[in-house]
């Protein structure tokens, strides 16, 4: 069972949170955390942890802060709880932190359920709502897509992108796709080669431009 860091100083949104994790078995290790400073003090303490993070009550200012977070404590999840979350800001989260998802704190408590469950099984999950402004931001992007390249990869190598973008290791699209560890790695190298990318941060920022990978895939 995973460590659960509560990465938000309101006192009502920690007790929903407490209660859901609890209720539902999710969890029974919880940290709550006031400031960034006790957040990076517990991460150290438990690097694997699950944040669920209210990122504008925790002066993080931007994109690269979040980024350089989440490099820094490279086995730690990232939920990012808040009610604002704006289409353009999801669209930089979702190609530029491989671990991080996103919750708003207006979803219903079916989909807050369902991305706390997701998020414990290592799974980085956007919500219902957060997904549908991600959609609405792609159909308003005209700009150039890259396209001979992504043509190229297979159904199967598609696939199998769209499940290492959403944080999975190689061991777990093994076994849930029925292959072989060697299979999905073999794909894995020749999805980078065709894509002209050397890890999986910059395959997904160019499967998410291509419009292979649907934020809607990391979501019920």
């Amino acid at each position: 069972m995973r460590t659960f860091i509560l990465a938000d100083n309101q006192a009502i949104t920690k007790a929903g949170i407490k209660y859901l994790l609890t209720k539902e078995s999710i969890s029974k290790n919880i940290i709550e955390v006031e400031n960034k400073r006790e957040l990076i003090e517990q991460l150290l303490l438990y690097p694997t942890a699950i944040v669920i993070l209210d990122y504008t009550l925790f002066n993080i200012n931007d994109i690269s802060e979040l980024s350089i977070l989440e490099g820094r404590f490279e086995q730690a999840q990232w939920v990012l709880f808040s009610d604002e979350l704006s289409s353009n800001f999801l669209k930089q989260v979702a190609s530029e932190c491989s671990r991080v998802g996103a919750l708003s704190k207006d979803s219903t408590l079916d989909d807050i359920e369902t991305t706390l469950l997701k998020a414990s099984k290592g799974e980085r999950t956007f919500c219902q709502e957060t997904s549908s402004a991600l959609r609405s931001e792609r159909k308003t992007l005209n700009g150039d897509q890259p396209k001979t390249e992504v043509e190229t990869l297979t159904i199967s190598e598609k696939k199998i992108l769209r499940e290492i973008a959403s944080g999975k290791t190689t061991k777990e699209i093994a076994n849930e796709l029925f292959l072989s560890f060697h299979t999905v790695n073999s794909h894995r190298k020749n999805i980078f080669r065709k894509l002209g990318v050397n890890n999986l941060h910059e395959a997904t920022k160019y499967a998410l431009r291509a419009g292979i990978i649907d934020m809607a895939d990391y979501c019920i």
